[in-house]
C-alpha cells in the first residue's frame, strides 16, 4: 500500500490530504503563510510533519515550474519564486517531494476516479477562475515540456488581428488576444458590469435565475472558452476535455456555448472520441492530484533506478 500526502497551496488556504492506495482522506485546511518565503516553506513543513508518516508528498503551487528541481520559476501569489522547494522540504521532512502546477496536478485528479484508478489515457483541462489555468494528462502522466513548464493553456493567442502586421504585445500578460485576457473571472466580470450586473458571482447567480443579462455574459465567455477547447481539440484529439475553475460554476450554461463553439471550429474527423465536460472534483482537485502526482512520480523513479550489481566478472 503506499501512502501520500497532497498539499494544494494556493494564495489564501493550504489544503493537505492522505491517500492511501488510492483513497483520499478529508482534506485538512490552512490560511496561506505569505509573510516570507521562510514562513511560507516552515508552514508547509509542519504541515507535512502533522500528516503523518508518507512514501511520498506531492505538492501544488499557483506558478510556472522547474519540475525537475521542484522549484517556482514564476509565482505572483505566494512567495516561492526561486525557492528550491522541492530539496529544502525533501531535506527537511526526510520524505521525497514533488512539486508541480497546480493546475497539472488537477488534470491529473481529473484523469483518475475517486479509487485512484484511470479513466483517460489523454486528457485536457481549463480552469477558469481569475485567471485561465491549463493541465495535460498524456499517456496517463502529467505532461509538462521541455522545462517543465508547459501547459500554460491560457496564454494562448485565441484572437489576434494580424491583418496589419504584428499583433499589439503587453509588457506583461495577459496578452491582448489571448485566452486569459478574454476568458478569465476578470473578462466575466467585465461582462457584466457592461450589462448592470455586480460581478462575475453576479452574472452566474443571475444566468441561474435566467436573467437574460446574466444568460448573454455567460454565453459569451463560454463561446471564448470554446475556441480554447477547439484548440485543445484540434491540437491533441484528447478523450476528455475537462472545464473546471470557480467560473464553471455556471454548469452547463457556460459548457453548451462552449462545446457548439468547439464543434464549429475543430477540423472535421479529429475530436471524434473526445467529450467536453465539466470537472468533477471542485476544490478538492488540486489536492487528490498532488497525492497522485506523488504516487505517479515515485513510481516512475523507482522504475527507472538501475539496480546495483555486485560479484566480479
Amino acid at each position: 500500500m503506499i501512502t501520500t500526502i497532497g498539499l494544494d497551496v494556493g494564495g489564501t488556504k493550504v489544503s493537505c490530504a492522505v491517500m492511501r492506495d488510492g483513497r483520499l482522506a478529508d482534506p485538512v485546511l490552512a490560511p496561506t503563510v505569505c509573510d516570507s518565503s521562510e514562513a511560507l516553506v516552515d508552514q508547509l513543513a509542519a504541515i507535512i510533519a502533522a500528516a503523518g508518516g508518507a512514501d511520498a508528498v506531492g505538492i501544488g503551487i499557483p506558478s510556472v515550474v522547474d519540475f525537475e528541481h521542484g522549484m517556482a520559476m514564476t509565482s505572483v501569489n505566494i512567495p516561492l519564486a526561486d525557492v528550491p522547494l522541492r530539496r529544502i522540504l525533501t531535506e527537511r521532512t526526510g520524505i521525497p517531494v514533488f512539486v508541480d502546477n497546480d493546475a497539472n496536478v488537477a488534470a491529473l485528479a481529473e484523469a483518475h476516479d475517486e479509487n485512484g484508478a484511470p479513466i483517460a489515457d489523454t486528457l485536457v483541462m481549463l480552469t477558469i477562475g481569475t485567471g485561465v489555468g491549463g493541465g495535460i494528462v498524456i499517456g496517463g502522466r502529467i505532461y509538462r515540456g521541455a522545462t517543465g513548464a508547459g501547459a500554460e493553456l491560457g496564454h494562448q493567442i485565441v484572437a489576434a488581428d494580424l491583418l496589419g502586421g504584428e499583433p499589439p504585445h503587453a509588457d506583461h500578460p495577459p496578452q491582448p488576444g489571448s485566452l486569459e485576457q478574454l476568458a478569465a473571472g476578470r473578462a466575466l466580470d467585465r461582462l457584466a458590469a457592461e450589462r448592470g450586473l455586480t460581478d462575475g458571482p453576479h452574472a452566474v447567480a443571475a444566468a441561474h435565475a435566467s436573467d437574460p443579462r446574466g444568460l448573454e455574459a455567460i454565453r459569451i465567455l463560454g463561446e471564448r472558452v470554446g475556441i480554447g477547447v477547439a484548440n485543445a481539440i484540434n491540437v491533441f484529439d484528447p478523450e476528455l476535455v475537462v472545464i473546471g475553475g470557480g467560473v464553471s460554476a455556471a454548469g452547463e450554461l457556460l459548457l453548451a456555448p462552449a462545446r457548439e463553439t468547439a464543434k464549429r471550429f475543430v477540423l472535421p474527423g479529429v475530436g471524434r472520441r473526445t467529450d467536453v465536460r465539466l470537472a468533477r472534483y471542485g476544490p478538492q482537485a488540486g489536492v487528490r492530484g498532488a497525492a497522485l502526482m506523488a504516487a505517479t512520480e515515485l513510481h516512475r523513479e523507482h522504475r527507472h533506478r538501475v539496480p546495483a550489481t555486485s560479484g566480479a566478472a
